[in-house]
């Protein structure tokens, strides 16, 4: 009886693995006017005002596009508090999904439904990152490795269930020195790390923009050439130049097809 009970369970079992399809991820250009939502603070405006803008305009003009790229502050502090950290977007984009927004903020469904990529960050408070308590919880706003493991995770399946749409996600932007520690910046840099070589898979539709490599230049602090001071963490204006560019060029590499062939810091 045992047996027969498993057998049928087990042919349940494919055929709901039959009824529901695989979720299929295109690989091919997407359209000469694709659009572009561009989610930031302060740090992702800054590489905005670096000529983000400008470079489309010509790029477009010498290759026969029209992509359309917009910017907005996400959330936007109003009423929402000024906070993108992976508690931010687990909270909008799951926790209150649907087609109505939270607090004014529109969920992932309004997005997907006016954009065709979206791009989202955080600010350099998220490597902040206190150390784990062995008590995981997807639900909790604390800064720790276990926590945004859980978010990471809910928010991957969350953007698959769009499988048109095209995501770009950086990793986070980097303390100054000054701002940080040792164990905090190794933290920070581990989550990066497992979010570019474990969380982020070949062949479906979300990719990386690496700032954090950038910022670092593999050391684990904003090092300070970049930084605006050695006690301000938002990189300067001329870092600002020279990474507009490569962000520019990671976001078409994902619009036309090299998502996952492309440099995931643009260079």
């Amino acid at each position: 009886m045992h047996t027969e009970r498993k057998s049928a369970c087990l042919a349940l079992l494919i055929a709901l693995l039959v009824l529901v399809p695989a979720q299929v991820f295109s690989a091919e250009s997407m359209s000469r006017n694709a659009k572009i939502i561009y989610l930031h603070h302060s740090t992702g405006n800054g590489i905005w005002n670096g000529g983000v803008p400008e470079w489309f305009a010509a790029y477009n003009e010498v290759n026969g596009k029209d992509y359309q790229i917009a910017e907005r502050n996400y959330p936007s502090g109003d009423p929402y508090k000024w906070k993108n950290y992976p508690f931010d977007y687990w909270n909008i984009w799951i926790n209150h999904e649907g087609f109505e927004p939270y607090m004014e903020e529109p969920t992932l469904e309004t997005l997907t439904q006016l954009y065709d990529v979206i791009m989202w960050k955080h600010c350099y408070p998220v490597s902040s990152i206190q150390p784990d308590t062995g008590n995981p919880d997807v639900t909790s706003e604390e800064k720790r490795i276990e926590n945004y493991k859980l978010q990471y995770e809910a928010l991957k399946k969350k953007m698959h269930d769009f499988p048109d749409k095209r995501f770009i996600v950086w990793t986070g932007a980097a303390l100054v020195k000054a701002r940080s520690d040792e164990e905090k910046g190794k933290r920070a840099s581990d989550f990066f790390t497992w979010v570019k070589e474990e969380w982020d898979e070949k062949g479906d539709n979300i990719y990386i923009w690496d700032l954090w490599s950038l910022e670092t230049e593999g050391e684990l602090f904003l090092k300070p050439e970049f930084a605006t001071s050695e006690t301000n963490s938002h990189p300067n204006l001329k870092f600002n130049r020279d990474t507009a560019p490569l962000i520019a060029r990671r976001i078409v590499d994902v619009i036309e097809g090299r998502g996952d062939s492309g440099s995931i810091t643009g260079k």
